[in-house]
């Protein structure tokens, strides 16, 4: 029986495809429009078609670990979209870099190991198989050896190089337009990937752009989902929270409350379903829009605010690429409106806003009142629920379902089970591990639980290792989907 929260593993490629083209700055269609090349290409190259499959999966993939390294990124980088759309089309100049270009080299190691790290966690989690997850983890390896792992030449697994030519031919056709392209790409041959390779494929590029562009690219589903019938959608919220520390667990929240609520209010059983699901994707189109942003202690400018009203029209978009979450993403889209016109990106009113977008509003507020951000301290539920209330009065929530959110069943940041922590966590390293998974360092973890940095550290360091894992990110996916950070 198919579960209230799962959708077919070629939805889930989709979606996550979606997420990752947002994050770098790509129109929502490129990763679509890499498999459908790098597939071509692997036709042309005589590749077994047992093969396929994983040359679609690795290449609409290869972005799906760009939110894990988001706040990192913002470190070297002005802004982490735009600034990667930058370098993915040879613009280094429009980069921004906030640092050297030797201290963004350096780091560039590091970025791009959380980055192929997670892409691996995630591949697990879908049942795809070992050949794609390492694909994955190496998706920024090079023929010359020096991308990140350190492997080279023959090392590097095919679906890595095809995802990689294909990315560039249509990023760089895009950008400079395709005889410029196919020089750039020339340049990039035994650098980024086999010369050998450009020359028996380079003839071809225009007739396949061509016919690309003369039709919507589809993609064969049969060769999608050959592992797995069906996804949690869980995991595509915790992908997408990962964007930003502070939101660790903010979807998850928000769907489950969102589901209480639309109990209280005896809604049919589809509506509760719809608007769990709506909640876990209401966060997509966060990732469009640079850390910079998001993590201003002060008030956004207006370029800030036009950028931040675009978030739920990507959340609609989605559903344009996906048909089978159409209903949700449209619910979903709505999540940031008003009932008095005033929220954003239609200012619709009550008459266009269904309940389920009622409720979606609603506990979408309410779990980000009791959170702290950048730009405020985090509200009590007792006031959270009295600061919505005013807002009801004013026109702006539905009364009927903020008088279904008494605060008394729902408390923010609640820690995991001790089943989830004894199964592998002290109960201090669960501490630790939920302090740091929501952006707190060491000193500030050492701070708030009364312990010395190195006593942080060395919990941390018990964390990566019963975790398996080298990096925050990475660990806070994990526990995620353990359940190590849920009630």
């Amino acid at each position: 029986m198919t579960s209230p929260d799962s959708i077919s593993l070629a939805d889930a490629l989709h979606a996550l495809a979606f997420m990752g083209d947002l994050s770098m700055g790509q129109p929502p269609d490129h990763s679509v429009r890499v498999a459908w090349l790098a597939l071509r290409m692997a036709e042309a190259l005589g590749v077994d078609a047992d093969q396929h499959s994983a040359i679609q999966q690795v290449a609409l993939l290869r972005f799906v670990g760009c939110t894990a390294n988001a706040s990192d990124v913002a470190r070297v980088l002005h802004d982490d979209v735009r600034g990667r759309a930058a370098l993915l089309a040879g613009k280094v100049d429009a980069a921004h870099l906030l640092v050297t270009s030797r201290v963004a080299a350096h780091r560039r190691g590091a970025l791009s190991a959380t980055h192929c790290e997670v892409s691996g966690i995630i591949a697990t989690s879908l049942g795809l198989s070992a050949d794609v997850v390492s694909a994955l983890q190496s998706i920024f390896a090079t023929f010359d050896g020096n991308g990140s792992g350190g492997l080279g030449g023959d090392a590097v697994p095919l679906p890595v190089y095809l995802a990689q030519l294909a990315g560039d031919l249509d990023i760089l056709t895009r950008e400079h337009g395709l005889p410029t392209a196919i020089q750039l790409i020339n340049s990039r041959g035994d650098a980024i990937y086999p010369r050998l390779l450009v020359d028996r494929l380079r003839h071809q590029f225009d007739t396949w752009l061509a016919d690309l562009d003369s039709r919507c690219p589809t993609l064969d589903k049969p060769l999608l989902a050959t592992t797995s019938a069906e996804i949690n959608m869980t995991l595509l919220a915790d992908a997408i929270d990962l964007k930003l520390p502070w939101l660790t667990g903010h979807s998850r929240a928000v769907a489950d409350l969102a589901h209480q609520l639309a109990v209280r209010l005896d809604t049919p059983l589809s509506m509760r379903r719809r608007v769990y699901r709506a909640a876990l994707l209401h966060g997509l189109g966060r990732v469009s829009v640079a850390n910079a942003v998001w993590d201003k202690a002060g008030a956004l400018s207006l370029a800030d605010w036009e950028q931040v009203r675009l978030c739920p029209y990507w959340i609609s978009r989605a559903a344009v690429q996906i048909p089978s979450l159409q209903l949700e993403a449209e619910t979903a889209s709505f999540a940031f409106e008003r009932l008095d016109g005033s929220g954003y990106f239609r200012s619709a009113r009550d008459n266009s806003t269904s309940l389920e977008s009622r409720i979606l509003q609603v506990a979408s507020a309410y779990v980000a009142l009791c959170a702290q951000r950048p730009w405020r301290p985090a509200f009590g539920p007792a006031a959270a629920l009295e600061h919505l209330q005013r807002q009801a009065q004013l026109g702006r929530y539905d009364s009927n379902v903020i008088g279904a959110l008494d605060g008394s069943h729902f408390i923010a940041d609640v820690p995991p089970s001790h089943a989830a922590i004894n199964r592998l966590l002290s109960k201090r390293e669960a501490e630790v591990l939920r302090l740091i998974s929501h952006g707190n360092t060491n000193k500030e973890a050492a701070r708030q639980l009364g312990l010395s940095p190195s006593t942080i550290r060395t919990h941390t360091e018990n964390i990566f290792r019963k975790l398996e894992c080298k990096s925050r990110a990475a660990a806070t996916l994990k526990a995620s989907v353990m359940g190590l950070l849920n009630p």
